[in-house]
Order: structure tokens, then C-alpha cells, then sequence
């Protein structure tokens, strides 16, 4: 995403300026370039739709807005006609046009009215076609937690647990905010993010971004779909671990804009064994 303001119009009404702001902003287009009519949204959603066709893309109008999650972005209309675009499980608010105030909120916090999906209309994804390079870092810190929502600890050692996560953690006692309910779940073992990224946001202590294994020097999103190993211990990287509402919650305001497609990843653990701070982590295939 990218920084838009509301454009000026004496013509257009603020809510579909809004709107189109953040159409521009999700896709990293100039505002001058997304389609801004003098209509209503209804009538302006029909011009978003066909300029959004001719770059593979649609927008797509969600049911059950009010209950509405998925990692990615999207659109809401809140009932004071207010546009804000969203991200994060649980989401919250990443650009707000209209009132800069709403940045952080959670979507459960707000008076959701409408909402909207920009998806690609063709959803195979392609095969890479470069051959996948060596990646290799250090670990820097490991952190674990109890139980959900309690403060991190450093340790300097954890017991990786296959199928489970690191002794001493929530997520191997099952007793995580997001443990899933189905145990044939995958991602949930263990959590890792980049120090580089932290120290970018310099918002937080390293402990305070709540996932287990802080490294240094290694691509984390370029570990997904990849095996690798930390120390003696191999892990699947299975998918990003997207910022969202509740982690802004449980820290600062910022966190969830500032660590978008940089919160780190999702891991299951393969085998059993012990990571030590200092260890190396690198892929493996």
C-alpha cells in the first residue's frame, strides 16, 4: 500500500473520493489515475469495476461485512459514511482519508456497513522460474509466553516440539489466542520475524512483537512453501504472519500499518530438538 490523501473535489463527494483513495493506495496507483465520478457509490463502484477489469482485477462486495476477516486487505464503508481501507486477522484500520483518527481501529470497533474485496480474476498462481537461493541468518532472540495475551519472556534456550511449538509457549499448550479449533491445522507451531524489520519500525523491544524467534540477516517471506533449519531443529515455513488489530492492541499504535508483509512468518516444526540463541537459521532445499 501507499500513502494517499483525500483528493479535493467541489464535484465528487467525499465518501467516493475516500473510496478511491484507497483504491489507489491498495493499488499502488497515483490517485489522479483511479476514477473519481460525480456519482454516488453505488454509480461510482460500476466505474471502479470496469477500470479495475482492464488490470485483471475486480471488486468484489462482501456478504457480512460486520464479521468479516481475512489476512489481506479491504474496503469498508463505515455508517458514517466514512471509506477505510482494512488488513490483518483481526482487522483494523491501515488508511482512513476521512479521519486520520481511525488508523489502528479494529474492525470489530466500528460500525461496519459495506464491504469491498479488490481479487485478481484469475487465481493460478505461476511457478518460479529462477532457482531458489541459499538464505542464511542468525537467530538473535527467542521469546515465549504462557498463555495468550500475557507478556513475552527471553530465554536463552527452547525445546522445539514437533507438531507443537516451543516448550514453555502458548501455542504448544494450545492455549494461544489464534490455536485453531481443528488440529490437522498447519502454521501455528512457531512464529519468527526480522530484527531488520523491528529496528525499522522502532516502535518496539524485540521481545514485544510476540513471535518466538527474532533472526538477523535472513529473507523470512522468502522461507514460505521452503524448509529450513534453526540450529538442529527443521521447520516448513507455511505462510506470512500478517500484523493485524489484536497485536496493535496487546503493543502500540503503529504496529499493525508499520509491519505489513514484514510480521514474519509461520512455521510448523518438523523435528524435534533445542534452539539456542546465536544459532544459524537457513533453508535447506
Amino acid at each position: 500500500m501507499i500513502d494517499v490523501d483525500l483528493p479535493r473535489s467541489d464535484e465528487v463527494p467525499e465518501l467516493v473520493r475516500s473510496f478511491a483513495a484507497c483504491l489507489a493506495s491498495v493499488t499502488e496507483t497515483p490517485v489522479a489515475e483511479v476514477p473519481q465520478p460525480a456519482a454516488d457509490l453505488a454509480g461510482a463502484t460500476a466505474h471502479w469495476r470496469s477500470w479495475l477489469a482492464g488490470r485483471g482485477t475486480g471488486l468484489v462486495a462482501i456478504a457480512k461485512p460486520a464479521g468479516f476477516n481475512w489476512p489481506g486487505y479491504w474496503l469498508a464503508v463505515l455508517g458514517d459514511e466514512i471509506a477505510v481501507l482494512m488488513f490483518g486477522t483481526p482487522a483494523g484500520v491501515v488508511l482512513s482519508p476521512q479521519d486520520p483518527a481511525l488508523l489502528g481501529a479494529a474492525a470489530t470497533d466500528l460500525p461496519v456497513r459495506e464491504g469491498y474485496v479488490v481479487c485478481g480474476l484469475d487465481p493460478a498462481i505461476p511457478s518460479p522460474i529462477v532457482p531458489l537461493s541459499h538464505l542464511r541468518g542468525v537467530v538473535e532472540l527467542i521469546a515465549v509466553s504462557p498463555r495468550a495475551t500475557e507478556p513475552m519472556y527471553v530465554v536463552d534456550r527452547a525445546r522445539a516440539l514437533a507438531g507443537r511449538g516451543l516448550e514453555g509457549d502458548r501455542y504448544a499448550a494450545k492455549a494461544g489466542t489464534f490455536t485453531p479449533a481443528n488440529e490437522t491445522a498447519r502454521g501455528y507451531d512457531l512464529t519468527l520475524v526480522e530484527a531488520e524489520a523491528l529496528d525499522d519500525l522502532a516502535l518496539l523491544d524485540h521481545a514485544d512483537a510476540r513471535r518466538n524467534i527474532v533472526t538477523r540477516g535472513i529473507d523470512l517471506n522468502a522461507l514460505v512453501g521452503r524448509r529450513f533449519k534453526i540450529g538442529e531443529v527443521e521447520c516448513l515455513g507455511q505462510r506470512l504472519c500478517e500484523p493485524c488489530s489484536h497485536l496493535e492492541r496487546l503493543t502500540t499504535k503503529g504496529v499493525l500499518r508499520g509491519l505489513i508483509h514484514r510480521g514474519g512468518l509461520r512455521a510448523d516444526i518438523l523435528t524435534d530438538g533445542e534452539i539456542v540463541a546465536g544459532d544459524v537459521a537457513e533453508s535447506v532445499d
